[in-house]
């Protein structure tokens, strides 16, 4: 008896009219396609969350283009397998290099790609979840077009979930009958993979005469429903909800929706990211330890991993939420981007400008400048900003311990200068 690939695999697309949804760029006349059809694709990135179609259509590139196509997952192939596969692609022209997962791929592994790319000796294709530009390193990333790939909709799923039982090569030949389909589609959340699998896993379940309703499908998938959506709504209620119980100083309820993003499956470095953001947004100078102590928790989680991370994770957050808090620091450089918005580009006065060259020492660039460390406790008093907002006061300091203290040491610096 012929042993069946999964029916995710067995739905894959094999033309572009075949692929569920992302028609911005494989419908008729886009940009992608248009350049498939011709045979002359860029390097390009393929992001988007999983399931929605970046290894099929790269799989169709592979079956349309007439050039050498090779393969690497991130996960398993290291540098030297990356050597090898460019010393494959130098002895063919035009061959294309698919990197499953780049964004798992380090510096060094990424550095490794960069000068055949500048060469032309291989066109890449790279596939990530990950937003690129905090992934991918910026010189690779910059001799790369970036294709956004979206959620696949409910439209899409449905017609998805009727194509696969009516037309399936196994499934064809049973009695299924699909009379609700809300659970399958809020499980998968938009992925057409986790879709299939779980409707292959219910039909297992059910048998050939499988009656599929919201009951059954939740039965065989044992209570794991996407109560957390990573890309829906829910994913960015249930973040908000997290920063907002840390920065009302309740750790009880950060816990809480930490919890609810671990069970989740929600990347840990999403998270870590955030609180790294919130350290300095909502806490700053009232507690500088707050940002020491996030960005480590982002290099601990990423080395580290689930579920050991939850640990880490659960610290920072406790430790975030009952620090003192102040905003101080995000007030004050909004203030200044809205000054340079409203002023435009005032000039640097001349005592502060960089004398690089004779000829700017004789326009009289740098004349003037009294440097701060030869006078008492390393200050003196001098015109820092352009004339037009020279006493503008950006930063007030806000009602904490250290920033009082903050408040007292501008005060005695500047006296009234900035109203301090």
């Amino acid at each position: 008896m012929t042993m069946l690939s999964p029916l995710a695999e067995r739905m894959r697309p094999q033309t572009l009219d075949d692929l569920a949804g992302q028609q911005h760029l494989t419908g008729k006349g886009s940009i992608l396609r248009t350049a498939i059809e011709a045979e002359k694709i860029p390097s390009l990135i393929l992001w988007g969350p999983p399931g929605v179609g970046k290894t099929t259509i790269a799989n169709i590139i592979a079956k349309t283009i007439r050039k050498p196509f090779f393969q690497l997952s991130a996960i398993s192939a290291g540098v030297k397998d990356i050597r090898e596969a460019i010393d494959m692609a130098k002895k063919s022209t035009g061959a294309i290099l698919f990197i499953d997962e780049i964004h798992r791929f380090n510096k060094g592994q990424q550095d490794a790609l960069l000068g055949a790319v500048e060469k032309g000796i291989i066109t890449l294709i790279g596939a990530t979840t990950e937003n690129p530009s905090f992934e991918v390193n910026s010189a690779l990333l910059s001799r790369c077009q970036v294709y956004v790939l979206k959620p696949l909709d409910k439209e899409s799923l449905i017609a998805l979930l009727q194509k696969a039982v009516a037309g399936d090569e196994a499934l064809k030949t049973m009695n299924i009958k699909v009379q609700e389909h809300e659970a399958l589609l809020n499980i998968s959340g938009g992925d057409a993979r986790k879709l299939l699998n779980l409707l292959e896993l219910t039909i297992e379940t059910l048998g050939k005469n499988a009656v599929i309703n919201d009951a059954s499908v939740m039965k065989v998938a044992q209570q794991r429903i996407a109560l957390y959506d990573k890309q829906g709504e829910q994913h960015y209620d249930i973040i908000s909800a997290f920063i907002k119980s840390m920065r009302g100083s309740d750790p009880n309820a950060a816990v809480y929706w930490l919890a609810r993003m671990i069970e989740g499956g929600e990347d840990v470095k999403f998270i870590a990211r955030r609180m790294v953001i919130f350290a300095s947004e909502d806490i700053g100078n009232a507690n500088p330890n707050a940002l020491l102590l996030a960005v480590n928790t982002f290099q601990a989680v990423n080395m580290i991993g689930y579920p050991e991370a939850n640990l880490i994770l659960s610290q920072c957050a406790i430790y975030l939420a009952t620090s003192v808090k102040s905003n101080s620091s995000t007030v004050a450089i909004a203030k200044a981007q809205e000054a340079v918005v409203k002023y435009g580009d005032l000039p640097v006065p001349l005592h502060l400008r960089n004398a690089a060259t004779k000829l700017m020492k004789t326009m009289d660039y740098g004349k003037g400048y009294d440097y701060p460390h030869n006078h008492d406790n390393n200050f003196t008093e001098a015109q820092y900003l352009p004339d037009k907002i020279n006493t503008t006061a950006f930063y007030a300091p806000g009602n904490n311990i250290r920033e009082e203290e903050i408040k007292k040491f501008l005060k005695e610096r500047w006296k009234d200068k900035y109203g301090y």
